[in-house]
């Protein structure tokens, strides 16, 4: 990881508008570690700001305080970031969080394998809009590759992408390429523009499959 800090660093000296910097403390949501990985993350990549400062795993026992809130705020208000997010894989939690807390952006999970987002946080954005991201958008790799007493065909890693794309409430979607052609496979992919109806039948048709 110091070989990719040090590219990072000077990729950000050289152009900091053209990147999107995320960061967050990986254990430990306490207010001590929060304003902590928020400076070290400012130090480690030589920036003034954060574009996303996220909690990484909001799941059921993890405490969302009020300090901690309070502390994430101020590290908003002081420039030191400029929005707030988590990822959660508890969709109800995640629901309430969308309607009403101090979060700009929600990292949740979401494919054609675990559409369960369309129910329980989706109809809460009619309320407040903070940025959606998905991850696991093939399922760790599962939505490529036929499930037992599968005949047709399979999806390829772009149609995952776009799956979640198609949705009106994902902004972004991650992308975990191996390599340069993967990466340039996916963007070909994403060029072709949301899933047609046919498609989308398909891939929720294939994504029940796979889920069981």
């Amino acid at each position: 990881m110091k070989g990719l800090t040090v590219a990072l660093r000077a990729a950000l000296a050289r152009d900091r508008e053209r990147y999107v910097v995320s960061a967050g403390p990986l254990l430990g949501y306490t207010t001590g570690a929060v304003r902590r990985a928020a400076v070290s993350a400012l130090r480690s990549l030589g920036v003034e700001y954060l574009d996303v400062f996220q909690l990484y795993w909001l799941g059921k026992m993890s405490f969302f305080t009020g300090a901690v809130q309070e502390e994430l705020v101020k590290l908003r208000e002081e420039g030191k970031v400029r929005l707030l997010g988590v990822s959660i894989h508890d969709r109800p939690r995640a629901g309430k969080l969308v309607e009403d807390s101090i979060l700009d952006l929600l990292m949740i999970r979401y494919n054609a394998a675990h559409p369960g987002a369309e129910q329980d946080i989706f109809p809460h954005l009619t309320r407040r809009r903070p940025a959606m991201i998905a991850y696991t958008a093939t399922a760790w790799r599962r939505l490529l590759r036929a499930p037992r007493g599968w005949t047709g065909r399979v999806p390829a890693a772009g149609d995952c992408y776009r799956f979640c794309l198609t949705s009106p409430h994902i902004d972004v979607v991650l992308t975990g390429p191996r390599n340069v052609m993967e990466l340039r496979e996916n963007l070909a992919a994403l060029e072709k523009g949301p899933l047609s109806p046919e498609e989308m039948l398909f891939m929720r048709e294939f994504g029940r499959a796979v889920h069981g």
